[in-house]
């Protein structure tokens, strides 16, 4: 009697083995494991080892296979089961629906599970991460931040602290996105004082460390504060040092509220390039940007090969938005354009990451453009940039650059005005940014330049001067310096001239920034001539042909490669194949 008693028990192990075998095999034999898996019914097995296969079949034709239509059924049928068996299959068939577009079969989904799950506390916390994700995702921030507050609510209530601030700087996150600053604050503070309490495993302690540093540097990036942002980026690298000596200890912990991370230990390090990418290039640290860029895409490239999460694109994206702005500035436009090329591809790759990014796409293109002198399409891709952005400081950049590119042309006075008085940077300026206020100043400096009005250009640009000087914004000091430098000259005030231009010279070199470089070169030139100064006006005129014959080599190289044709794209998803230029189609005049 007993023997009958035990051999369901024994034959279920011995399928559920081989079904495992079959599945961890390299490579994975999954056709195997799902019929191993599927004999299991042929038992007539009882409810709870039915309402388990179900689970796991859905969970393996999900994971492993095309077939989502078996996939949902089996998932469906494991759903009205067991408790530990409902939960995991109403958070798998919502991923499945969400990948079938099927977002509204998904929400009440989750919304029953998390109602019913309550005792359950790590399969509560999941499924209220998941619907807020998924909120988010639909761009509904307000009611994912609803849903975090909840979490954050219960976490307290099961004393998990740890989950708790897991929550709150998920909430954060999403305050930031959505610009309420006013709200950001103090929930930072108290993420702060969570934190620096909570006495837990090292490795736990530090990512959320790491977490609330990162929204921390992110938010002074926001607002164009390079200087300000010093101490806490410090900070943040420390961290990230400190976690990388830790091990990971495989103690689970005790509340299963805890048994959460924000992020991989590797995906962390990467992030924390990232942020300091972003620094490097507002500050105008170029060959610094360039160093952390490379190791944090050699880190992506090997982080790759073994794990497929859309994240290590978001990264890889974002790192190469940072340094494709770097490479225009330091006189490398040819491998700016492959770059941007790269990033075509990776949003080919993936739908979102399009919807995402193709603002920065455009902008970028648009950058390109006025670096090889094709005003038109500059402001085709500037419009275009324009037209797919809600995000503000974009559309402040986007504007910024879109009224430079006027400027130059000297013949849109009225689309030029009615910009400028969108970023007026003495009324009403749309965005906090520091860095984007004191360019909107710079370029008032450069329009009243260009009209003459050089007691004007002087009060604007010594505003652009006053702020960069205050958060080390080595680029506008630069360019504001030997702009200066230009309205001096032209006054015949040649040694206040002299003043500006040299220091714009030894930053433009320490950044380095080549059109500035050729600027001042230039400005040199004719003030060591205008001065008598012959050996240096002469050292000055050789300086500044070194520095046209580099720039011209690269933009003949730039817009030879067949990716120039890109300049011409400005709908739809990216061009997949580009057809080989026979020759720069761009003026090479503006150089020269």
């Amino acid at each position: 009697m007993a023997s009958n008693v035990e051999a369901p028990e024994s034959w279920y192990l011995a399928l559920l083995g081989f079904a495992e075998h079959f599945r961890t095999s390299s490579p994975p034999k999954i056709r195997l494991c799902v019929h191993c898996l599927q004999a299991v019914f042929q038992f007539k097995p009882p409810q709870r080892v039915e309402a388990r296969t179900h689970l796991q079949l859905g969970s393996v034709l999900y994971h492993h296979t095309k077939n989502s239509e078996l996939a949902r059924s089996h998932l469906e049928k494991a759903i009205p089961q067991f408790e530990d068996v409902k939960f995991e299959a109403a958070s798998l068939l919502s991923e499945l629906y969400c990948q079938q577009n099927l977002v509204d079969s998904a929400k009440p989904l989750l919304r029953k599970a998390i109602q019913i799950s309550q005792q359950t506390p790590y399969w509560h916390c999941r499924l209220l991460f998941q619907l807020a994700q998924l909120h988010t995702l639909e761009k509904d921030l307000v009611s994912a931040c609803d849903l975090l507050g909840v979490g954050a609510e219960y976490a307290r209530v099961v004393g998990s602290e740890y989950t708790r601030a897991l929550f709150l700087l998920s909430k954060g996150m999403l305050l930031l996105m959505e610009r309420k600053l006013g709200e950001v604050h103090p929930l930072l503070t108290l993420c702060g004082t969570i934190v620096e309490n909570w006495q837990g495993n090292p490795i736990q302690k530090e990512s959320l460390r790491v977490f609330f540093l990162v929204l921390q540097v992110t938010h002074y990036l926001d607002a164009g504060q390079v200087k300000s942002v010093k101490p806490c980026l410090k900070q943040l690298q420390q961290c990230i040092q400190t976690i990388s000596t830790l091990h990971d200890d495989e103690i689970l912990p005790s509340n299963p509220a805890d048994l959460f991370h924000w992020l991989p230990k590797e995906h962390m390090c990467v992030l924390v390039y990232l942020v300091t990418v972003m620094h490097s290039m507002q500050a105008g640290y170029l060959e610094k940007a360039q160093k952390y860029t490379d190791k944090a895409l050699m880190q992506l490239e090997k982080l790759k090969m073994l794990d497929s999460s859309p994240i290590l694109s978001t990264f890889q994206v974002i790192l190469l938005e940072h340094i494709i702005m770097c490479r225009l500035v330091t006189g490398h436009k040819a491998t700016a354009l492959q770059e941007i090329s790269q990033v075509c591809q990776l949003c080919q790759q993936s739908p979102r990451l399009f919807t995402n990014h193709a603002a920065q796409l455009h902008t970028l293109l648009g950058l390109y453009c006025i670096s090889v002198n094709c005003m038109d399409n500059a402001e085709a891709q500037f419009t275009a940039a324009l037209r797919l952005t809600t995000h503000q400081e974009l559309w402040a950049f986007i504007v910024t650059n879109l009224a430079s590119v006027y400027i130059r042309e000297g013949n849109r006075h009225q689309e030029l005005y009615s910009l400028l008085e969108r970023i007026n940077p003495d009324h009403n300026f749309p965005v906090s940014s520091h860095c984007l206020r004191a360019a909107a100043f710079y370029i008032r400096g450069l329009l009243s330049f260009f009209q003459g009005r050089y007691n004007e250009a002087k009060r604007f640009l010594r505003e652009t001067l006053k702020m960069s000087n205050a958060e080390d914004l080595n680029r506008l000091t630069a360019c504001s310096l030997v702009l200066l430098g230009h309205i001096f000259y032209v006054l015949g005030n040649h040694r206040e001239s002299n003043n500006m231009v040299v220091p714009a010279m030894q930053l433009a070199s320490k950044i380095p920034d080549m059109s500035v470089q050729l600027w001042s070169s230039a400005l040199l030139k004719d003030l060591n001539k205008a001065l008598g100064n012959t050996i240096d006006a002469h050292e000055a005129a050789q300086m500044h042909q070194n520095f046209s014959q580099q720039l011209l080599q690269d933009h003949i190289a730039a817009c030879s490669l067949p990716e120039h044709n890109l300049i011409s794209w400005t709908d739809g998803p990216p061009p997949g194949q580009f057809q080989a230029q026979n020759g720069p189609t761009s003026s090479l005049a503006s150089l020269l």
